[in-house]
């Protein structure tokens, strides 16, 4: 029973409140109410200068009606006491008089200026900015929420993190609208304070005279204690919600407390420190100036900042020393360049190929460099994680350096010692990936998104928040160069499967399917063809993961005399709904199919020789088919389907070598690939066109 009054705690505090505007209170419990209603306000203030961020008291909107309507319950109160027994409790008579001074002119201005203020300089404030960050995170929305899609595609996060970044961003959204009306609500509770208490004053004194008899000065001078005591009572507690508001929609800009950020970006500025010491120093020599305060004050910001300079000093030459140190002690100097390869052990060292390298110039380094911040190492690390539970392969390990050969923002990828890949980011600014139709123009730097070769553009960091409300997809340098590394090693996964790899893929099988492994590997399948025929899937984009399926089916069909080519076709029938899960969207697949004339042509085209079959198709047929697939592939543009060609199993596996050399981004699949659930939308249609009119398609293409 208590458990469940503790959790409808909350909601029972504000029925309470509700009734306080209708049930006369006690004096002393009014006080205590009072106390409580300062504390929280305190508390409130306290909570919002330590935050990060805003969503760090996503209840604050909420929060605010509660509190708001607490301190509307206590003036009502307060007022019904004021107006009745004269004796509102001993709090507001206190504050009344610490105000007033024995001066009640004093304490009706000093009280008008504090509400004033709060109205028009605070909460005015807090209001608008709650408008403009409301207004700005919903235009955002849409961009924030493509470069999440963007990072999950290309392996930076899984499901679960897109899953959470969505939810942040859509909390973020929530809030800040909530925060634009609660703001309506503070500056209403300004204008109520200044109603009630010009009814108190008013009501007080008529009551005061005619009800029971005052003097117009006695009752005057009562009333005004307790009403300026009543306002400011309820004043210091919304002044510090007001100030709360403002601080917890300011904090966007922020990456720790308020109290963490202000003295340390204050410390890191000694010299403009000093500098405003010097001028308080003149400005105390100039005649008629307060002589004494501002050289105190100028001395005392100089000897500040001067301690602030050597204490930076100090430190950079601690990191100096420390970086020096191995350099300095004799027993840890490295060996010259020369002997080091006297040893001929050593040269051997420089036959090494790593399979995955990426080269960087000089501006670049930060990013890679842990010890100075840079992520690139540990974003690697998710990558290869995704793509080992996607695609079932693990990427070898990535050998990052510096290059002297390249410019100071360019990167160089290299696979197996050469390179495949090349781009430039410019650190200090964004990319934008310019939309189809952007609402408007971006100043920037125009380029080629690298990975995907969309048009882009650098951009400075202040136009970042335009851009997206333009509708770009605006991407930070490191995924850019990321996401290229991503997609370069995708496209080329299978020429790093090596056979020590396999034999690892095998025996993590073994763990889980010792009697399938000890069937059919290596008696069966040999190591050379299981390393061929992964290839084979990976080069297609087929994910290895269900190796057990994977090597069932192969054993079956070399033990029935099937060459390599036809082993592949048939795992890839048996990895049908892998398949189709990797390519189709929604339960449909939009394709380009053959012409049953063209099939034929084809499957009469195909040779054997010593070393198999291959594909000894007539120019003019290529031709053709070529043409027209260009003209089919337009379709997809507007699509964010992977192009698709749909063929028959029988010459699947060769007509798509022959259109990899011209469309390496096209994938060729066969009818028996897709499951029966996934509904076949033909896009186009290839046929036997004349060679003439191909050869004009192709021209104008």
């Amino acid at each position: 029973m208590l458990k469940r009054v503790l959790n409808n705690s909350i909601a029972l505090f504000v029925v309470v409140v509700v009734m306080f505007l209708f049930i006369p209170l006690n004096p002393m419990i009014l006080d205590m109410l009072l106390v409580v209603n300062i504390g929280l306000s305190i508390m409130i203030l306290m909570i919002t200068m330590n935050i990060s961020e805003a969503l760090d008291f996503s209840i604050f909107p909420s929060l605010l009606l509660i509190t708001t309507l607490f301190r509307l319950g206590m003036n009502v109160s307060s007022t019904r006491m004021i107006l009745t027994t004269g004796y509102p409790g001993e709090v507001i008579e206190r504050f009344g008089q610490l105000v007033t001074g024995g001066d009640i002119v004093v304490g009706f201005v000093i009280f008008f200026i504090i509400v004033l203020v709060q109205l028009i300089v605070i909460t005015k404030g807090a209001e608008r900015v709650s408008e403009v960050a409301a207004r700005f995170t919903l235009d955002a929305m849409p961009g924030k929420q493509m470069a999440i899609d963007a990072d999950l595609s290309s392996g930076l996060i899984d499901e679960q993190q897109a899953r959470i970044r969505r939810e942040k961003i859509q909390k973020e959204a929530d809030f800040y609208g909530a925060m634009d009306g609660a703001t309506k609500i503070v500056k209403g509770d300004s204008t109520m304070s200044i109603v009630i208490t010009v009814i108190n004053l008013i009501g007080g004194l008529l009551i005061g005279i005619l009800g029971r008899g005052m003097e117009a000065s006695e009752a005057l001078s009562s009333i005004c204690i307790l009403t300026i005591g009543d306002g400011l009572v309820s004043q210091i507690p919304s002044l510090m919600i007001s100030t709360a508001t403002g601080m917890i929609v300011t904090r966007s800009v922020s990456d720790g407390s308020l109290n963490t950020d202000v003295l340390g970006q204050f410390k890191a500025q000694p010299r403009a420190i000093m500098t405003t010491g010097v001028v308080l120093l003149f400005l105390a020599i100039i005649p008629n100036t307060p002589t004494i305060p501002l050289a105190v004050g100028g001395a005392a910001l100089l000897a500040g900042g001067f301690l602030l300079i050597r204490q930076m000093d100090a430190q950079k030459q601690a990191e100096t020393a420390a970086a020096q140190a191995p350099e300095e002690a004799p027993e840890l100097a490295a060996p010259s360049e020369t002997d080091y390869y006297r040893d001929i052990n050593n040269v051997y060292t420089l036959l090494t190929v790593e399979p995955v390298e990426m080269e960087f110039g000089y501006s670049l380094i930060p990013m890679v460099d842990e010890a100075h911040g840079g992520k690139l190492i540990s974003r690697i690390t998710i990558f290869r994680r995704q793509y080992a539970q996607d695609m079932g392969f693990v990427i070898p390990s990535i050998r990052l350096h510096d290059s002297s050969a390249l410019g100071t923002n360019q990167y160089a990828i290299r696979i197996k010692g050469e390179v495949v890949a090349e781009g430039e980011i410019l650190v200090d600014y964004y990319l934008a990936l310019e939309p189809p139709n952007p609402l408007g123009e971006i100043d920037g730097i125009e380029t080629i998104e690298p990975a995907y070769g969309i048009p882009s553009r650098w951009i400075l960091p202040e136009n970042k928040e335009m851009a997206e409300i333009y509708g770009y997809n605006v991407i930070d340098p490191l995924s850019v160069m990321l996401t290229h590394l991503a997609e370069t090693v995708k496209k080329h996964a299978y020429e790093l499967l090596n056979r020590a790899e396999t034999i690892r893929l095998v025996d993590n099988l073994k763990q889980s399917s010792p009697e399938l492994v000890e069937e059919a590997v290596p008696g069966i399948i040999p190591y050379a063809k299981l390393e061929k025929l992964l290839r084979n899937l990976l080069q297609e984009g087929v994910p290895i993961k269900d190796l057990s399926t994977i090597v069932e089916t192969a054993a079956d069909a070399f033990a029935q005399g099937r060459d390599l080519d036809m082993a592949t076709e048939q795992v890839r029938g048996a990895l049908a709904r892998t398949i189709t899960r990797r390519f189709c969207e929604d339960g449909q697949l939009r394709v380009i199919t053959l012409d049953a004339e063209v099939e034929k042509k084809i499957i009469s085209s195909l040779t054997r020789n010593e070393q198999g079959v291959y594909l000894a198709m007539g120019p003019e047929l290529m031709q053709s088919i070529i043409a027209q697939l260009a003209e089919h592939l337009k379709k997809f543009g507007d699509l964010s389907q992977t192009p698709v060609i749909l063929v028959s199993q029988v010459i699947r596996g060769y007509f798509s070598k022959m259109i990899t050399q011209f469309y390496p981004n096209v994938y060729v699949l066969s009818f028996n690939e897709i499951t029966n659930s996934v509904q076949i939308q033909a896009l186009g249609n290839i046929t036997m066109e004349a060679p003439a009119m191909a050869q004009r398609k192709a021209v104008a293409t």
